[in-house]
């Protein structure tokens, strides 16, 4: 998802590399008759860059996931979801 992420914000001439964009990764786990199963992921992700891009760093987070493979595999079996942070400097 982060690298979904990363190629749409680059694609809008935001960039996300070296270091700009980074993710951590929560996942919450249940027993289901004994077995331990995943439920729920979450991505924080964080982007340094210029608060002048905000507006378009919410749009591309408001989109991205369904044009996400990882997600699009997987969202009707796990509980997929995401927020980002926007640090200046």
């Amino acid at each position: 998802m982060l690298g979904t992420f990363g190629g749409a914000l680059e694609a809008r001439k935001i960039d996300a590399s070296g270091g700009k964009l980074t993710a951590d990764v929560t996942g919450e786990v249940e027993s289901e008759e004994g077995v331990l199963v995943i439920r729920r992921i979450h991505v924080a992700m964080r982007l340094t860059a210029s608060e002048d891009v905000r507006e378009t760093v919410e749009r591309v987070h408001g989109m991205y996931a369904m044009r996400c493979p990882l997600y699009r595999t997987l969202h009707n079996a796990i509980a997929l979801s995401s927020s980002y942070e926007l640090t200046t400097g």
